[in-house]
């Protein structure tokens, strides 16, 4: 079993990080394998509603959601993650997620999946939601 833990923090080794890092301790401990995917730090672009990857499994825009879409099938469950920005997630997580899914919608069917978030003040609720 393998989970990819998505951090989209711009932060590489920031609370997002150590909040996944966290989840992948327990992981191990459990004996399933994972791997953290950063995102915050790369061109994330947003979904052009072209339709292209309903019709051909992979997005018209090269990055890493393709990157991800080759290897679905290593991926039993996810983990997402993200800082609280103005009582939202980052835009890059909300970006990659909505392109994500579309492509990988079918593919996605029996997987597991959860969210993580961090925040100094409020907006932890609203940011959970949307990455639920």
């Amino acid at each position: 079993m393998k989970v990819l833990l998505v951090n989209g923090s711009p932060h590489q080794s920031g609370c997002t990080y150590s909040s996944l890092n966290e989840i992948a301790e327990v992981l191990k401990t459990q004996g399933i394998d994972s791997e953290i995917l950063w995102i915050g730090g790369k061109e994330v672009a947003g979904c052009r509603a072209c339709g292209s990857c309903y019709k051909k499994g992979r997005c018209v825009i090269d990055d890493s959601v393709n990157e991800i879409t080759d290897r679905i099938e290593e991926f039993d469950g996810f983990v997402f993650g993200s800082p609280v920005y103005y009582s939202g997630p980052s835009g890059q997580i909300c970006s990659w997620m909505d392109r994500f899914f579309y492509t990988n919608g079918r593919k996605l069917a029996g997987k597991v999946a959860a969210s993580v978030v961090n925040a100094r003040r409020g907006g932890n609720s609203a940011s959970f939601e949307r990455l639920n």
